[in-house]
Parts: structure tokens; C-alpha cells; sequence
């Protein structure tokens, strides 16, 4: 709910159906200083004007707006015994564009379309300075929208490049003790060369994850995941063991990654 002030009298605003629905009974209030709202409203919407502006916008974006039962409202409108509630219209035609709201904010609402009309059958000027103000309460909305959106990226990236670097993306050295483990495929020498664990051992501890090991890779790991493979090639050229490949695999994985790191090319990758 938001309040504005048009002219000397305060206008409620609420969200229905994910749009902004404005108070009519705030608009005929103030009306020189008129307590009769509910008959300035029910006055207005027995019109047969106003019954072909709403019945329109609803038919234009209303799926379920029952036009037998408008059709039967717009013939009876001009007759004097012709009588229209917001309750009643809501009721027989399945309309959306106004609603009636009960409680400590109770009223008719109706959405900004069709309230500008109303205020526009009230008081033109008071329609004018309307629109104005709710412009204005929508820049500020966008203004504070972009403000959260900064904010909460700043506090993401923050956390990116201080504790998810400490803690998540340097290579753990590894123990004489991994080093020397016999280790199944290639594939998994490099995933414990940077990872510190085999594929296997990351699916054990994230059954709920999507995808494997490298799937969950930042863009850090793999630039240096691409290196390691380049390395352990030339290193088995060299007919080096796996355990002697994969201590020096895991210090180049340690090395390259305190380098990555501070890398600014990678960090607006890292960013997108």
C-alpha cells in the first residue's frame, strides 16, 4: 500500500493482481469535501458512458468477463430506475478493473486506467495533479528498485571476492599422503589437482546438485582447469608417474588460481 497526496487530500494506492489499483473512494472525498462516496461512485458507474469505458477494458483485458451481463447493463442504463453498485457490476460480470476492498483500507479500488477516468468525471484538475503525483510515486519506486538491485549486487560480489575466494575457490595443498593415492582416470588427477576431491567423492557430498563436478565450476577453475589438462599432457610426455604429476599439478592449480583471482578481465566475466 502507498499514499500520495493530491492537492490537500491523501490518495491510497494498493497492488491487486500485480497492478496498481487506485482508491475511488479517496478521489470522491475530495470532492469538496464530499462524505457521500459511495453514492458519487454508484452515480458514476450507472453512466452509460462509463459503462462503455469499463466494459471495454474489460473485454480488453479481462478472459473471463461475462458481455451478456454488461450488454444487460449498458441497455438499462439512462433509466431512472437503473441502479449500480461496484459490488453488484463485480458480481454479475466477473469485472477485475474495480474491486471492493473491506477493513482499515476498505473502499472501492479500481485499477489507474479506470480511476483516471473517474477522477476526470470528479474534477479534471484534480485529474491532472493525480497523474502527476502517481508519476512521481512510480519514478521513486523505480529509483528505489534500482537502489536494491546496486545494493544487493554489491553485497553478492562482496562476498564472491573475500570469503567464497578464501574459502572456496583456492586449491587446498594437497597431503603426501593424497598425492601418493592411486587415482582411477585423468579426469579425476586434475579434479583433486584443483578440487581436491574426484568426481565420485563431489557427487557423495551434493546428491542434490545438478550436473558434476565441473558443471558447478566458477570461471576461474575452468580457465585454470584448461591449463592443468595442457600440463598433465606435457607431463606425460615426460613419462612422469600420476603421483609426481599430481604434485605438481596441485601446486600450479594453487599458484594459478591466487593469480586468476585478481585477474580484472575475469572478474566482469565473473560479474555477468
Amino acid at each position: 500500500m502507498a499514499k500520495i497526496k493530491v492537492l490537500d487530500s491523501n490518495i491510497t494506492i494498493v497492488k491487486n493482481l500485480e497492478e496498481d489499483y487506485i482508491s475511488l473512494t479517496d478521489i470522491a472525498n475530495s470532492k469538496d469535501g464530499e462524505q457521500r462516496a459511495a453514492d458519487v461512485i454508484k452515480n458514476w458507474i450507472r453512466n452509460r458512458g462509463t459503462l462503455e469505458f469499463i466494459g471495454t477494458w474489460e473485454q480488453m483485458y479481462n478472459s473471463d468477463f461475462k458481455v451478456v451481463e454488461f450488454d444487460h447493463f449498458k441497455m438499462n442504463a439512462g433509466l431512472a430506475s437503473f441502479v449500480l453498485s461496484p459490488g453488484k457490476w463485480i458480481e454479475q460480470t466477473n469485472a477485475i478493473g474495480i474491486t471492493v476492498k473491506a477493513g482499515r483500507y476498505g473502499g472501492t479500488y479500481a485499477h489507474k486506467d479506470i480511476a483516471f477516468e473517474f477522477a476526470s468525471a470528479i474534477n479534471p484538475v484534480f485529474k491532472l495533479y493525480l497523474i502527476k503525483e502517481f508519476q512521481r510515486l512510480k519514478e521513486d519506486e523505480l529509483k528505489q528498485l534500482g537502489w536494491d538491485i546496486k545494493r544487493n549486487l554489491t553485497k553478492i560480489n562482496y562476498r564472491i571476492h573475500t570469503d567464497a575466494i578464501k574459502e572456496n575457490l583456492l586449491p587446498k595443498t594437497l597431503t603426501p599422503k593424497q598425492i601418493n593415492f592411486v587415482y582411477a582416470t585423468e579426469a579425476d588427477i586434475l579434479n583433486v589437482a584443483l578440487f581436491g576431491m574426484t568426481a565420485k567423492e563431489w557427487r557423495d557430498k551434493n546428491s542434490n546438485e545438478k550436473g558434476n563436478i565441473r558443471d558447478q565450476a566458477n570461471v576461474y577453475q575452468l580457465v585454470c582447469l584448461a591449463n592443468l589438462e595442457s600440463l598433465n599432457a606435457h607431463l606425460i610426455s615426460e613419462g612422469l608417474g600420476q603421483a609426481e604429476r599430481l604434485g605438481k599439478l596441485n601446486q600450479v592449480a594453487v599458484t594459478q588460481m591466487q593469480i586468476l583471482i585478481k585477474d580484472d578481465t575475469l572478474k566482469k566475466i565473473e560479474k555477468k
